[in-house]
């Protein structure tokens, strides 16, 4: 039997941990056939990641979800930073900041439940399917496809897939199997995760919490329902083992939490670090979320950085098995992921090394410049409105040129707005979008030329309801954000991908030479920057 005609389906996702989850939910809105394999038997009882940001909020919407898991999520409208002895010297100011996606930047959730939405989201398509308690033991790449040997509750099986996307955490199968190495650091201290239920009144932090105290760094974070994550430091001379002991973790919480009205559900040790893979992309094989990248803590930043890698490959896949772009396309997965991962890893191991400081002398000079240069306004803003942190942008990739221009709209993520028909990203829908501010974005493919196969969406922005036309969309944005960012970059239509980063903007004379454009890049994507 040919390879060909041994395959089980267009896409094999190896782990449904919440990147594969979603990964199989974009698979299966595209109509691909699609396997996710998951070695454990059941699904995850235990809280591990815990915090999601906006960008992860607007993907969740992507798939239909956002609305379903946002009802068991937890916003933090604040957090705060304390040092020496207690003392506060920062704080983050979440409620009421839209960074363009509609969504407030910092959610707590309890991932069991987050995982039980996701899969059943992933049961509203027939074309995916789930098999539990099964796990890769080997993988054959060929030229047309990827088999891997599974070993499952029946015994020793194959499947074969088109392509195949490792989504099996830091200690993936799949990356050991590629003879893929991780690059990077890990951190020698080891932290004590605690996790449980607090009872109304047994709380005694009204905020999350960054404790930069060198006596005992610590994180506080309130989820939904009363849910706790604690995380200390283990100090030299601790083992794990005694702060595992209930009396121990009773006086661990106690700072924070009344222990005899907190429940807890799991404390556990570990260790988290710094490591890229050398690669991402092994022929018909990709690496996301944490079997591609790791990262400190202090951002809140891995799943939702595996998240994004799903964002991004899963459209490319798509266009590329339903032949409308060619397979070249999928190489700038990682150029364009690797470069925003790297800046989101810098921040963090930075905000790290703020929220580390392990000598009392140190953390109070720290604590008092902190204070001091909050005096400047534009500082205390930079602080206190999150703006440190890496916007998503794409430099080069899969962009008209291939390359962002300084200030181009090109690869830039394109704002979402909400009005009284709700987020508008659900009018430009799964695929690309064609934008236009006030005027006919069908000029971009007035004969249907450029975009045939792609199945795009034409959206019209307007600042008041009108009248509306057959063929187009129309977002109606009282709040002007849009014709805001039409006006900064000297543009009256724009080319929105299907995960909503920019290929390309610019004036209504130009519009056809962008389609164009377009058109030309799926023939022929980029590469690599020279």
């Amino acid at each position: 039997m040919s390879e060909v005609h041994a395959l089980e389906c267009d896409v094999a996702i190896v782990g449904c941990g919440p990147v594969g989850a979603v990964a199989a939910n974009f698979l299966g809105m595209a109509g691909l056939s699609c396997v996710v394999v998951e070695r454990e038997a059941g699904e995850h009882g235990q809280p591990r990641a815990f915090s999601c940001d906006d960008e992860a909020l607007r993907i969740y919407q992507q798939i239909g979800l956002a609305d379903r898991l946002l009802a068991n999520m937890a916003s933090a409208d604040r957090v705060d930073y304390t040092g020496v002895a207690g003392r506060p010297f920062a704080e983050l100011r979440c409620a009421g900041l839209d960074f363009g996606s509609t969504y407030s930047p910092l959610h707590f959730f309890h991932q069991p439940t987050l995982e039980a939405t996701l899969r059943e989201g992933m049961r509203r398509f027939p074309s995916v399917s789930l098999r539990l308690g099964c796990e890769v033991t080997g993988l054959r790449a060929g030229a047309e496809a990827v088999t891997l040997s599974l070993r499952g509750p029946a015994g020793p099986t194959t499947l074969a897939a088109r392509y195949v996307l490792g989504c099996d955490g830091a200690r993936s199968t799949i990356r050991q199997l590629l003879g893929v190495v991780m690059h990077g650091a890990r951190y020698d201290e080891p932290w004590l995760a605690i996790s449980g239920f607090a009872e109304p009144g047994a709380l005694r932090v009204p905020n999350t919490r960054f404790v930069c105290d060198p006596a005992r760094p610590t994180f506080v974070g309130v989820g939904p329902a009363g849910e706790v994550r604690i995380e200390r430091m283990i100090l030299r001379g601790e083992t794990p083992a005694s702060l595992e002991r209930p009396e121990s973790v009773r006086a661990f919480v106690a700072p924070f939490v009344d222990p005899d009205g907190f429940r807890i559900t799991r404390a556990a040790t570990y260790r988290f670090g710094k490591h890229v893979a050398e690669r991402w992309q092994v022929g018909r094989v990709f690496l996301l979320g944490d079997a591609a990248h790791q990262m400190p803590p202090f951002m809140g930043q891995g799943l939702c950085s595996g998240l994004r890698d799903v964002a991004n490959l899963t459209w490319k896949l798509t266009a590329v098995l339903t032949g409308a772009a060619d397979p070249k396309l999928l190489a700038t997965y990682e150029l364009e992921r690797r470069a925003h991962t790297q800046a989101m890893i810098d921040v963090s191991v930075r905000m790290g090394q703020v929220f580390l400081t392990n000598q009392p002398r140190l953390a109070a000079v720290r604590d008092a410049v902190f204070c001091a240069i909050q005096r400047i306004g534009r500082v205390r803003r930079f602080i206190r409105d999150f703006e440190f942190k890496p916007p998503p942008l794409h430099r080069a990739g899969f962009i008209a040129g291939g390359r962002r221009p300084r200030g181009g709209a090109q690869g830039t993520y394109f704002p979402q707005v909400r009005g009284e028909a709700g987020r508008s990203d659900e009018l430009l829908g799964p695929g690309f979008a064609v934008v236009g501010l006030e005027v006919d974005p069908r000029a971009v493919d007035r004969d249907g030329a450029f975009l045939n196969g792609l199945n795009a969406r034409f959206v019209r922005v307007r600042a008041a309801p009108a009248a509306s036309e057959a063929g187009l969309f129309e977002v109606v944005d009282a709040s002007g954000r849009l014709a805001a960012w039409f006006a900064r970059h000297r543009a009256a239509v724009a080319i929105v991908r299907p995960d909503r980063h920019v290929f390309a903007a610019g004036p209504m004379h130009a519009a056809a030479s962008l389609g164009r454009t377009l058109a030309t890049a799926l023939r022929e994507p980029p590469g690599p920057p020279t």
